[in-house]
C-alpha cells in the first residue's frame, strides 16, 4: 500500500479506454513496475542506506539519490492537499442534506441547476440539463474559491488551511518516532480501506445501472490499443501505484534485516466500486457513462459526491468514501515522509547527530512543506497545484528516474553480480527473468514510453479551458528539470573533480563503497582486502568485523 492514494485517484486513465488499458496496464506492471519495485527494495536492504547513499553502489551516479528526494519532496508537498480537500468534505458530510447536494448556499450563483434529464436521453443533447451542478459550484467556488487564474493568487482559504495544518499535525506525530511506530499505523490505513472498498462495492453492485458500468470498465475497445496516450496512462499509473523512482522503496528496504526475504510479495478492485457508482449515476442522468467519468481531482471531488447524492442515506455514504480516501491517503504520505527523512538523516555525518534529531528535522521538514502549501489554499492554488501535479512527479520524471537505475544496476554494477548480494541476503538466487528484465526489457519500455511522453507533449491546460501563462509552464519545467539534471550534474562535476585518466577515473568512481555491515559477509570469501569504504581504515577492518559480530 505504499501510494494507495494514487491508486484510487489514477483510476480516472481507466475513464477513456477501460477495459483495453487492463492490457498495457498488466504488461508494464509484470515488465516494468514489479522488477524494479524489487530492485528498490532489495537495494535498499543490501546498502542499508536511504535514497541517497544507497548509490554508494556506484558513487558516480549518485545523482540519482539526489533526484528521488527532489522528487518525493514535492510529492511529500503537493499530495497533502488531497488529504485537505478529503477532511473538508468529510467534515462536511455530517449534515443533511449534503451541502453540495442542493442550489441556494451562498457560494451558488443564478445558474445553479439541481435537475436531471429524464432516462432515455443519453446522446440527445436537446435534453441535457443546462446550468451548473451543484457538485461543480462547491468544489469551485466553496472549496477551491477558483480565482480567474494562476496570475490571480487571491485570499487564503482559512477553512482548508485549518484541514491542511491538522493533517500535517498528524502526519508528523505519526512519523516522528520512526519506521517502527509509522509500521503500526499503516498496518490500519493499509487495511482498513479495503473494508470500506468492499462496503462501497457491495452497496454499488445493488444500484440500478451498476451492470452497465461494470461492463463498460470491462469491456476493451480494441481501436485504443494503438493510442499512445494509453500506454502513457498505463506506465505512468504503474511507476505512481508502485512509488518508483521516489526513494521511499530503497528507504523501508533499508529497515529490513540483512537477510530478510524480500523476494516474496487495487486498482482493479477499486475499479469495480468506482465503475459500479458511475454506471448509476450515468443511469440516474439518462447520459453515456463516458460523459460522468472525470479526471483527477473530478474523481474524489465531483463525480463521487454527485454519486452519493443520488444515494439513500447520503451523508453514510459520503463519509465512508472519505474517510477511505484519507486513510489512503496517509498512508501513501507516511512512505513519502519516510523516505524523505531517511535520505535527509543519511547525509548527516555522525559528528552532527544530537539527541531528537530525528523529531527536529521532521519537524522542520514539515514546516517547510506547510509554508509551501499556503500557496495551493488561496484562490489561485488549485492551478498552482496542477503544476505540481503535471511536472514535478510527471510519469515523464519517474521514466527518466527508473530507467536510469535499471542502467546502472544492470550494466554499470553489473546484475549479475546484483543478484549474487541477493542470494547472500536471502539464501537464493531470483528467478533470471529479474536480471532480463533490469538489463534489456524494463529500461526498454520505461525509454520507449518516455520518447512517447515527450513526443506527445501537450501544455498543461486547466479544466480544458484555462491556458497557462508562458512563466507558468516555464515554472513547470523547472520543476521537472530540477530532478532530472541531478544525475547528469553531479556525475559530471565527479569526473571532472577526479584526477587520472577517464577510464581511471570512471573505475574508480564506480567502486562501489562498502558499509560495515557488508564486512561480515564479505570476510569468507577472503578478499576484504579489496573493500572500499569511506570510514575504517584497511588495518581497522578486523576490529570493525568482530565488533559487527558482536553486536
Amino acid at each position: 500500500g505504499s501510494e494507495g492514494g494514487h491508486r484510487l485517484w489514477l483510476i480516472p486513465c481507466f475513464c477513456p479506454a477501460p477495459g483495453v488499458f487492463l492490457i498495457p496496464y498488466l504488461l508494464i506492471a509484470v515488465l516494468g513496475g514489479v522488477p524494479i519495485f524489487f530492485l528498490e527494495i532489495s537495494l535498499g536492504q543490501f546498502m542499508k542506506a536511504g535514497s541517497i547513499n544507497v548509490w554508494n553502489v556506484a558513487p558516480l551516479f549518485k545523482g540519482l539519490g539526489f533526484a528521488s528526494m527532489v522528487i518525493v519532496f514535492y510529492c511529500n508537498t503537493y499530495y497533502i492537499m488531497v488529504l485537505a480537500w478529503g477532511c473538508y468534505y468529510l467534515v462536511s458530510s455530517f449534515s443533511a442534506p449534503l451541502p453540495w447536494a442542493t442550489c441556494g448556499h451562498t457560494w451558488n450563483t443564478p445558474e445553479c441547476a439541481e435537475s436531471f434529464p429524464p432516462p432515455g436521453c443519453a446522446g440527445n443533447h436537446s435534453c441535457e440539463p443546462e446550468g451548473r451542478s451543484p457538485v461543480l459550484e462547491f468544489w469551485e467556488n466553496r472549496v477551491l474559491r477558483l480565482s480567474g487564474g494562476l496570475e490571480v493568487p487571491g485570499a487564503i482559504n482559512w477553512e482548508v488551511t485549518l484541514c491542511l495544518l491538522g493533517c500535517w499535525l498528524l502526519v508528523y506525530f505519526c512519523v516522528w518516532k520512526g519506521v517502527k511506530s509509522t509500521g503500526k499505523i499503516v498496518y490500519f490505513t493499509a487495511t482498513f480501506p479495503y473494508v470500506v472498498l468492499i462496503v462501497l462495492l457491495i452497496r454499488g453492485v445493488l444500484l440500478p445501472g451498476a451492470g452497465a458500468g461494470i461492463l463498460y470498465y470491462l469491456k476493451p475497445d480494441w481501436a485504443k490499443l494503438g493510442s499512445p496516450q494509453v500506454w502513457i496512462d498505463a506506465g505512468t499509473q504503474i511507476f505512481f501505484s508502485y512509488a518508483i523512482g521516489l526513494g521511499a522503496l530503497t528507504a523501508l528496504g533499508s529497515y529490513n534485516r540483512f537477510n530478510n526475504d524480500c523476494y516474496n510479495g487495487t486498482s482493479f478492485f477499486a475499479g469495480f466500486v468506482v465503475f459500479s457508482i458511475l454506471g448509476f449515476m450515468a443511469a440516474e442522468q439518462g447520459v453515456d457513462i463516458a460523459k460522468v467519468a472525470e479526471s483527477g481531482p473530478g474523481l474524489a471531488f465531483i463525480a463521487y459526491p454527485r454519486a452519493v447524492t443520488l444515494m439513500p442515506i447520503a451523508p453514510l455514504w459520503a463519509a465512508l468514501f472519505f474517510v477511505m480516501l484519507l486513510l489512503l491517503g496517509l498512508d501513501s504520505q507516511f512512505v513519502g515522509v519516510e523516505g524523505f527523512i531517511t535520505g535527509i538523516l543519511d547525509l548527516l555525518p555522525p559528528s552532527c547527530s544530537f539527541r531528537f534529531q530525528r523529531e527536529v528535522t521532521v519537524a522542520l521538514s514539515c514546516i517547510l512543506c506547510f509554508f509551501i502549501d499556503l500557496s495551493m489554499v488561496t484562490e489561485g492554488g488549485m492551478y498552482v497545484f496542477q503544476l505540481f501535479d503535471y511536472y514535478s512527479a510527471s510519469g515523464t520524471t519517474l521514466l527518466w528516474q527508473a530507467f536510469w537505475e535499471c542502467v546502472v544496476i544492470g550494466w554499470v554494477y553489473g546484475a549479475d553480480r546484483f543478484m549474487d548480494d541477493i542470494a547472500c541476503m536471502i539464501g537464493y538466487r531470483p528467478f533470471p527473468w529479474m536480471k532480463w528484465c533490469w538489463m534489456v526489457l524494463t529500461p526498454l519500455i520505461c525509454l520507449g514510453i518516455f520518447l512517447f511522453n515527450v513526443a506527445y507533449y501537450k501544455p498543461l491546460i486547466y479544466n480544458h479551458t484555462y491556458v497557462y501563462p508562458w512563466w507558468g509552464e516555464a515554472l513547470g519545467w523547472a520543476f521537472a528539470l530540477s530532478s532530472m539534471l541531478c544525475l547528469p550534474l553531479t556525475a559530471l562535476g565527479k569526473l571532472l573533480r577526479a584526477k587520472g585518466p577517464l577510464a581511471e577515473r570512471w573505475q574508480r568512481l564506480t567502486q562501489p563503497v562498502w558499509g560495515l555491515h557488508h564486512l561480515e559477509y564479505k570476510l569468507p570469501e577472503g578478499n576484504v582486502g579489496a573493500l572500499t569504504s569511506l570510514s575504517p581504515r584497511a588495518e581497522d577492518m578486523g576490529k570493525v568485523v568482530v565488533l559487527e559480530s558482536v553486536m
